[in-house]
């Protein structure tokens, strides 16, 4: 895949390269066109606020984002940005850790948070296993957010969904104790999996006294993805789980 930016002007089209084993992925990298707002933000904000995932580092949370007592929560997976800038700018108090592999969308979320003067968003690009495994230190997050993962309806692949007992495993680590797990989905069969897996898990315990969904927490914007579901008529489910 050709590189669209120079070295460090942007984001790397395979960050970690050869560094790390190949392995079954949970998503899909998307190069699709970036418009010529996300490539100005790409270009003029991602030394500032973006890095690769290359897992060759361990980052210092507090000097990425400037405040070694912020906390930090990672959100996987963010689309085009818009509901992350959201939850930023109710909470310049929590620092999100965005990371994803779709160009565009690290382009357009960059714009939307510098459009607003937040300073409390920064951008990876790349696989979030190797970020988990590599890259983040012990009890170094305070949250993590998996909003409409891939689904990955078809019963083959199944094994490519992102919240199996082995992610958690891994993401146990750097989550310190209660800090907070929560996932949505609109995808009925998956949620019923993300709850079976995060319920037998000894290293996370369900807020829920009844065990099962929670109501969409106010923090959670209504994303247009999720509009989309509702408009179909899919149910949407929210799990809210502590580390122990």
């Amino acid at each position: 895949m050709a590189r669209m930016f120079p070295p460090g002007a942007g984001p790397s089209p395979d960050p970690a390269g050869s560094h790390h084993e190949r392995r079954i992925r949970s998503f899909q990298p998307r190069r699709s066109r970036v418009t010529k707002g996300q490539r100005t933000a790409l270009e003029q904000l991602w030394p500032r606020w973006g890095f690769d995932v290359d897992g060759m580092r361990q980052l210092d949370l507090g000097k990425l984002f400037g405040d070694p007592d912020l906390p930090i929560v990672l959100e996987i997976g963010f689309g085009m940005g818009e509901a992350t800038t959201e939850m930023a700018a109710a909470d310049p108090a929590t620092g999100i850790l965005a990371v994803d592999v779709h160009t565009p969308g690290q382009g357009n979320l960059l714009r939307l948070a510098d459009e607003q003067g937040l300073d409390n968003v920064r951008v990876g690009n790349g696989d979030a296993i190797i970020l988990l495994r590599e890259m983040l230190a012990q009890d170094s997050l305070s949250g993590l957010r998996i909003y409409f993962p891939d689904p990955w309806p078809k019963a083959r692949h199944h094994k490519r969904r992102l919240v199996q007992p082995e992610f958690l495993d891994l993401a146990a680590g750097p989550l310190r104790p209660g800090a907070l797990v929560h996932c949505a989905t609109d995808w009925e069969e998956y949620a019923e999996q993300m709850l079976d897996v995060l319920s037998a898990h000894p290293e996370y315990e369900n807020t829920r006294p009844d065990g099962g969904y929670a109501p969409r927490p106010a923090h959670r914007p209504l994303t247009r993805f999720e509009g989309q579901g509702l408009t179909k008529g899919h149910a949407v489910r929210d799990l809210v789980f502590r580390r122990r």
